[in-house]
């Protein structure tokens, strides 16, 4: 099923076309790069319809992939974990049993490691009782306490009996091993609907009761969490004001999930829509406590754009928003943010016209403050990145391409960041 494809024999150097900042940062030795890539692999899904991927590294490089797909009467979460150097993909683990099936290929599942060799997927399964609302489901999660070898049966998260929607998940895994989960959740019955939690401390075995943590979210985009070094955990979601002002927001806990914080606004966008964006914030911590958050928004000009700020108080403030995009034919969407102890971030999104669809990325090595320029890393039409990135400099960027029309491909670009050695030695002005 998996067919791993080489571009290029080699690994493929990116310095090379980078543009500014890397060239300037290479000036004084040109023949060491600070990005490198390594063989792009292809995985080739046969004819089934998939969403985009979810990608995470562990601390030794290995990658575990997940993704939504659909053929025929089959709907399933597909699972995929790749030490570091194998060249050929294995094939992947559908995660949930024949029965509940995943609901839609609306949106990837949520993916995310534990401390302990345990790997957590969360995914949505219609609603038992749903009578034809589309859009009625049951958020559960899945678990693998064995490295991903095996899943356990899923179980339910939302705690509540309403035929309604549960969903737009996100999880993380704090230092102390607690598994937080957030979500969307309309159990309320009004037309925006809340933003929930639960915490695992036990790999998953059980959960806290529900926790609501605001209302009026807006109701399509993704919910997201992080944890910090000391613990602190980050949720974000996009929030409607009045108005119908929409706004990305964070909130902290530093109990361990049992409460949360008031939201705060991170951008003040003033971005005015009488609808739902369907676009997440993503967010990643470094060593020294920086939360930083990317989002999409138009603003008051209604002019699309990618952002991204930052805060050093836990999130009770945050710099002015920073805008990453430069292109001037293309509008940029669905960025997502990778960042690790070093305080190097990694962050990619979809450029845009009406006749092509790009992936592009760009990266910082001095903890967001400047940035190389964007590089295009597909070759046919793609959508959908998703980026990791570990302590080692480690990193990946997966995304959807048109490799062989119509179909839709996963692919998947290794990247290799310098050590902080490296980078101290060849700073980026």
């Amino acid at each position: 099923m998996l067919r791993p494809v080489f571009f290029g024999a080699t690994s493929v150097v990116l310095s090379i076309g980078l543009g500014g900042v890397v060239s300037l940062a290479l000036g004084a030795e040109p023949s060491v790069s600070m990005i490198q890539a390594g063989p792009k692999h292809i995985i080739d899904h046969k004819g089934m319809q998939t969403t985009g991927p979810m990608a995470q590294l562990d601390t030794d490089g290995t990658l575990h992939l997940a993704w939504g797909g659909e053929k025929q009467e089959e709907r399933g979460v597909f699972y995929l974990k790749v030490p570091p150097q194998q060249e050929e993909y294995p094939e992947p683990t559908k995660v949930n049993p024949s029965n509940p099936p995943a609901a839609s290929l609306h949106e990837p599942p949520a993916l995310a490691l534990g401390h302990n060799n345990d790997v957590y997927l969360t995914w949505t399964t219609p609603h038992p009782n749903a009578g034809g609302k589309p859009f009625a489901n049951l958020l559960l999660l899945s678990r693998s306490v064995d490295g991903g070898k095996t899943f356990l049966p899923p179980v339910q998260i939302n705690d509540d009996e309403a035929v309604t929607g549960h969903s737009f998940d996100n999880l993380t895994v704090s230092p102390n091993g607690s598994v937080h989960i957030s979500w969307l959740d309309a159990r309320e019955g009004k037309k925006d609907p809340a933003t929930y939690t639960v915490v695992s401390q036990d790999q998953g075995h059980t959960l806290s009761p529900n926790l609501k943590i605001d209302e009026s979210s807006c109701v399509c985009c993704r919910t997201h969490m992080t944890t910090a070094s000391d613990g602190t955990v980050y949720l974000a979601w996009r929030k409607v004001l009045s108005g119908a002002v929409r706004e990305t927001v964070v909130s902290r806990s530093t109990d361990n999930g049992k409460s949360f914080s008031p939201p705060v606004i991170v951008g003040h966008d003033q971005w005015v829509f009488e609808g739902c964006p369907h676009r997440p914030a993503t967010m990643g911590v470094d060593q020294q406590g920086r939360l930083y958050v990317t989002w999409y928004t138009e603003g008051p000009d209604d002019t699309p754009g990618v952002y991204l700020a930052y805060s050093d108080d836990q999130g009770k403030t945050f710099t002015p928003r920073r805008l990453l995009n430069m292109s001037k034919g293309t509008f940029p969407d669905h960025p997502q943010l990778a960042v690790n102890q070093a305080g190097h971030l990694l962050v990619s999104w979809e450029e845009q016209s009406p006749v092509r669809r790009e992936v592009v990325f760009t990266y910082s090595l001095d903890r967001g403050q400047t940035f190389s320029s964007p590089n295009k890393v597909n070759e046919k039409k793609a959508k959908s990145p998703a980026v990791a990135l570990n302590d080692a400099g480690q990193a990946v960027i997966a995304w959807s391409e048109q490799v062989v029309f119509p179909a839709w491909s996963t692919v998947v670009q290794p990247l290799s960041f310098p050590t902080p050695q490296t980078a101290q030695l060849h700073p980026i002005p």
